[in-house]
């Protein structure tokens, strides 16, 4: 007599249904992500000339309410320093190159 022990089947859906976003406020979510990423790249685009000669490849954290920048060469620090100024605040983050990717693809 062999014992086999029993499988236990993985439900289908999801793990917490009830914290499931209606489509209008994932829709809104999107919207405030993109336009607050269009802010910041204006910002990136108007400091980018002037900072990609001595600092390139470094990093730009960039609040795109205020168009405060931090810069520096190690991605955790640019963002310490930002949000020591701005502790709640969305931020984006650019690399100072020709395209402003951070990683790779």
């Amino acid at each position: 007599m062999t014992n086999t022990k029993p499988v236990r089947r993985r439900q289908p859906g999801r793990i917490f249904p009830e914290f499931t976003l209606p489509p209008e406020e994932l829709a809104r979510r999107r919207d405030e992500r993109n336009a607050r990423c269009q802010k910041a790249r204006i910002v990136f685009d108007r400091v980018r000339p002037q900072l990609i000669s001595e600092h390139y490849n470094w990093f730009i954290v960039i609040e795109p309410n205020s168009g405060d920048y931090f810069i520096d060469v190690d991605d955790n620090v640019a963002e310490k320093q930002a949000r020591e100024k701005y502790p709640t605040g969305w931020l984006v983050t650019f690399r100072l190159n020709e395209t402003g990717a951070c990683g790779r693809i």
